[in-house]
């Protein structure tokens, strides 16, 4: 049995006969080289399987120890690293919901400021209706020459405008304030500066330009002189805008007309529809088919008799020339 009592004893005998075959080499003069070679093999033969000694086995186990206790520093780094890691994390999540909150916020407030700019829509709609309805007695006059008022204008226009309209004001034109807008222009081939005037009574401004639409430009001394209303700038840009879209209403078969302040009428085959914005115009024509007359809503009645008037083309200055109601 390999490793057992018997097998040291073996070896042991085995090893005395060699020393002994060794030494009666020597004594009979045998080079020990000789003597040697088997017995080297021998031992070879007897001792097949060389155990580790204890002192590799110790070098070994420091060796694995050494690469545990590196592997316990590398884990205890590990753990540094994810504690940290988790603290990040934390703190991003923190961060995030501090984030979502303040976009809550910042959407709760955005829906806010979109009532506020409806409403801001509102206020400026409000505003323009009241600076249109302040300026409804003031009128416009444009192409008198410079000078040809003299010192007193007041008195120019009392006297100039019956004889220009062919019409006999009572009781006489009165004026809160008239005065020429704009500073002087220089030069040969500049344009007089407009006039305007706020007349006293309503009644009368609202005569006077009924009266040169119906007229048409004035002649005063070789000079045309044109009688217009006096609307605010926001007014004024949406009627022109409406204007702009008379060519793209032309072949469409329809009457139309740009009535007081900026609303443009619309009628065919007895419906009528009107329009404020030149935005909803722009799109209504986009959608209107030549033949179908569906798409217009039955026609209400106008706002007043005031407003009811027909429009001007707009001068540059916020007032405009003689402009039909209707175009066919």
């Amino acid at each position: 049995m390999p490793g057992g009592r018997s097998s040291h004893k073996t070896t042991g005998k085995l090893e005395r006969q060699l020393l002994f075959s060794e030494a009666l080499l020597q004594a009979k003069g045998t080079p020990p080289q000789a003597a040697t070679q088997p017995s080297t093999t021998y031992q070879e033969m007897a001792n097949p399987a060389q155990e580790p000694s204890m002192d590799r086995i110790l070098q070994e186990i420091s060796a694995v120890g050494r690469r545990l206790e590196g592997m316990d520093n590398a884990m205890v780094s590990i753990a540094a690293e994810t504690k940290s890691i988790h603290m990040e994390i934390a703190s991003f999540q923190t961060r995030v919901l501090g984030l979502e909150q303040r976009v809550s916020k910042v959407e709760a407030h955005a829906s806010s400021f979109q009532n506020r700019d409806q409403e801001l829509l509102f206020l400026r709609s409000k505003l323009t209706d009241l600076e249109d309805r302040s300026r409804r007695d003031n009128v416009s006059f444009i192409g008198f020459p410079e000078n040809i008022e003299g010192e007193d204008l007041h008195r120019f226009l009392r006297d100039t405008l019956p004889r220009l309209t062919d019409t006999v004001f009572e009781p006489p034109l009165e004026f809160r304030r008239a005065h020429r807008l704009g500073p002087r222009r220089t030069g040969t081939d500049a344009h007089p500066r407009p006039i305007i005037a706020c007349l006293l009574c309503h009644t009368q401004a609202r005569q006077l330009i009924q009266k040169a639409r119906t007229q048409g430009p004035c002649q005063l001394d070789g000079h045309t002189i044109r009688i217009l209303v006096d609307f605010s700038k926001e007014t004024s840009d949406r009627s022109r805008a409406l204007l702009a879209l008379r060519p793209r209403l032309r072949p469409l078969e329809v009457k139309y007309g740009l009535f007081d302040p900026a609303r443009m009428w619309i009628t065919k085959n007895g419906i009528s529809k009107d329009f404020y914005d030149p935005e909803d115009l722009r799109s209504f024509l986009d959608g209107l088919s030549l033949t179908d007359s569906s798409t217009l809503t039955p026609h209400r009645d106008m706002m007043t008799t005031d407003q009811n008037t027909p429009s001007q083309d707009l001068a540059p200055g916020g007032s405009g020339s003689d402009h039909q109601a209707v175009i066919p």
